[in-house]
């Protein structure tokens, strides 16, 4: 069963109320109510603790699960008069919406599927508008707690949905309900909530609308449609590989984070997925806000944020914090399932990492320090998993020690971009309160070149941004181009460069690489550099003449091309021309 065919089973919408009955049994109908809230409740526990790692039995489950509550809510909504009249509150309705809210984003959060993201906001919202917890808010503080946590999800849902103006108005509410709490009941019994305030806060400082002036996700609108992208010559490869599922996972000390997301992974998560509609997208407006909104500017959105004319988002299992072994189940599983034409994705973004171990050259901490081999991530770790393709983004100070996977494969070659080793020292750029200036170029690279400028939202008039966007894209549509038609391109890049996720990182990650060897403040310091493996074409290669050209005439936009080193032969006026022609 589709998502599509689910959301017309629980009507949120029509729950009004009705008399009902329930003449075919002697069975009071509250009796009836509580054991299909008991039976729904058992089967939620369940579903809610199954591990990434058995999807099938999740998905067979999820479906189990969704029928009970399907027949809980019809029943609560054919029967509401008589329910209220045996003692039913409406909290405890709103108590079932939010649990089908809660099923419907876990199942999202699992597939990918969009349409069950759009029907978690649906019924979240319906809780907002009718206010299901608002009687005995302050006198009960299990019903304090129900609401704190419903409006913690509905923001989670909604900065999913990058619907910023209600996460806004949520993160209001929520602030303003916890100090309420605080002066009404035992203040002690609200500081994890206050954290979450907290949590929450630091999250959109980072999070700002700057970094969503376009959306991070693939847009028809804004990015090469995919039946336009070229082709890699057949003697280069025959194959054609799809992005079908993608492990993302990250581990900071203090990393920027709200609930398990955080802002590294979020963004990727993003940047793997398609956006809805290009009618979403509107530009308009001069220069961004002091606070970061743009206006009319902004991303809007219809109601249903589902798209049927989209192909499926490729598969993702976001995984906070996980134990080595956990990580390794999740890669096995996927592993397995992956279908024969499709290539996983394994993101890693981490802080630390540690020296050589016996036969290894060098590792990387995922977890707390502490017991070295239980919290460290090798080389060899991934070797097992090199039987079916493979493309690895790490971001880590030792990201270069994974090099050795592609001289030990066990049948197929692993794709790798590799982050730089040290990052430029910018205090705007800190991984604890931006997240990682890596990822950022490969999820927002336009964001990226002008964060590492020191330019921020309130620095930059917006139609002078869309111009730098503009030309960014023609640009990296041209690599694109080049590298499709390069007659040296290694197959494994070519048997994946048509897949538009994986071509759209490739060529951001050839814009950064281009970005940091002109960065004057780290000119001709390979240490800040990032590395592919296997390596890209040499005539695609940094310092080519046309990737001066676009950055030379990116810094010339913000005023900035003091702050890179470029060839005496390439000059501003070399590219005016085209320069002209970006008009909006």
């Amino acid at each position: 069963m589709s998502s599509q065919q689910m959301q017309m089973q629980i009507q949120i919408q029509n729950s009004g109320g009705g008399s009902g009955n329930n003449n075919s049994s002697n069975i009071p109908v509250s009796e009836v109510f509580w054991t299909l809230v008991d039976k729904a409740d058992k089967k939620f526990s369940k579903i809610r603790d199954l591990p990434f790692y058995q999807r099938s039995r999740h998905d067979t489950y999820f479906y189990k699960v969704f029928k009970v509550y399907t027949q809980l809510w019809k029943f609560q909504q054919e029967n509401r008069q008589k329910l209220i009249e045996a003692g039913l509150k409406r909290w405890e309705i709103g108590e079932i919406a939010s649990r089908i809210g809660q099923l419907y984003f876990g199942q999202y959060m699992r597939t990918s599927d969009a349409n069950y993201l759009s029907e978690s906001y649906i019924f979240y919202e319906a809780i907002l508008t009718r206010e299901y917890f608002k009687e005995g808010l302050f006198q009960d503080v299990n019903i304090a707690n129900k609401q704190l946590r419903f409006l913690a999800r509905f923001i989670m849902v909604c900065l999913v949905l990058n619907r910023r103006e209600m996460v806004q108005q949520l993160v209001n509410q929520l602030k303003v309900l916890v100090d309420e709490c605080k002066r009404t009941f035992q203040e002690s019994d609200f500081k994890e909530w206050k954290l979450v305030v907290q949590e929450i806060l630091r999250f959109l400082k980072a999070e700002t609308a700057f970094m969503n002036i376009r959306p991070l996700r693939y847009s028809l609108v804004l990015d090469s449609h995919p039946d336009t992208l070229p082709h890699v010559a057949a003697a280069i490869t025959k194959r054609h590989l799809k992005l079908r599922d993608a492990v993302l996972s990250s581990f900071h000390p203090n990393e920027v984070k709200y609930s398990e997301l955080t802002i590294d992974t979020f963004r990727m998560l993003q940047c793997l997925e398609w956006e809805p509609s290009g009618l979403f997208y509107q530009s308009s407006g001069s220069k961004l806000s002091q606070n970061g909104a743009t206006g009319t500017s902004r991303i809007s959105y219809i109601q249903d944020i589902a798209d049927p004319t989209l192909p499926a988002n490729p598969r993702k299992a976001v995984l906070y914090r996980p134990s080595l072994t956990h990580f390794i189940a999740v890669l096995a599983t996927i592993c397995e399932e992956l279908p024969s034409d499709g290539i996983l994705l394994v993101y890693l973004s981490a802080s630390g990492y540690c020296g050589s171990a016996q036969n290894e050259s060098g590792c990387i901490h995922f977890g707390p320090r502490g017991d070295r081999g239980s919290n460290c991530i090798y080389p060899s770790d991934f070797v097992p998993f090199t039987r079916r393709p493979l493309l690895l983004v790490i971001d880590n100070d030792n990201s270069k020690a994974f090099k050795v996977i592609a001289e030990a494969e066990k049948g197929e070659s692993v794709a790798m971009l590799l982050s730089p080793s040290c990052s430029p020292a910018l205090s705007d750029c800190s991984h604890n309160s931006n997240g990682s200036l890596f990822t950022m170029f490969l999820t927002a690279p336009l964001q990226a070149f002008c964060m590492l400028l020191g330019l921020s939202g309130t620095d930059i008039d917006l139609d002078t941004f869309n111009k730098a966007e503009m030309l960014l894209s023609s640009s990296l549509n041209n690599w694109g181009l080049a590298l499709a038609t390069s007659d040296t391109l290694n197959p494994v890049w070519g048997q994946i460069l048509g897949d538009p996720f994986i071509r759209r990182l490739l060529l951001r990650f050839i814009f950064c690489q281009a970005v940091l060897t002109l960065y004057a403040p780290v000119y001709n310091d390979n240490k800040f550099l990032p590395t592919c493996v296997p390596s890209l074409p040499t005539p695609v290669l940094p310092p080519s003449y046309s990737y001066q050209s676009v950055i030379l005439n990116l810094a010339s936009m913000f005023g900035a091309t003091k702050r890179f080193i470029f060839s005496e032969d390439v000059l501003p006026e070399s590219m005016q021309t085209n320069m002209n022609q970006l008009t909006l």
